[in-house]
């Protein structure tokens, strides 16, 4: 996806700010925002360590930090599984996922969703 397509699809999607939380996606949306805020002072922290009255930054508050990557990237991968079903259920053929996703095959687009699913199903059964 380009910047351009990022910026409007943010955009759009601020026009749903009023509506309800799904259930099923609450989870990994609060995961993903929670832990990227959190990311987000840790930099903010380090850029500021050497600056007066800074805490300061330790190595374990970073090695912290890049532990939260893999849930992150579970939640992230939950979260487009979900789109791409939904995306599914109202009709949207391969070729348009794969468009929107950036890719240029529908086959890229349905082999990234099968890997997908297959790593969550890993994960939940604790193969991963």
């Amino acid at each position: 996806m380009s910047d351009d397509s990022g910026i409007e699809a943010r955009m759009r999607l601020a026009g749903l700010a009023d509506l309800p939380l799904g259930e099923g996606a609450t989870v990994p949306a609060g995961v993903l925002q929670q832990d990227a805020a959190l990311l987000g002072r840790l930099l903010a922290g380090a850029a500021q360590s050497g600056g007066p009255g800074g805490r300061g930054v330790s190595d374990d508050d970073v090695a912290a930090g890049l532990a939260l990557f893999e849930d992150m990237r579970t939640a992230l991968d939950r979260l487009e599984t979900q789109v791409v079903i939904e995306a599914r259920r109202r009709g949207m053929e391969w070729r348009q996922i794969a468009s929107h996703q950036g890719m240029k095959s529908s086959q890229a687009a349905s082999q990234r969703y099968q890997r997908l699913v297959t790593r969550l199903e890993e994960i939940r059964q604790g193969i991963r």
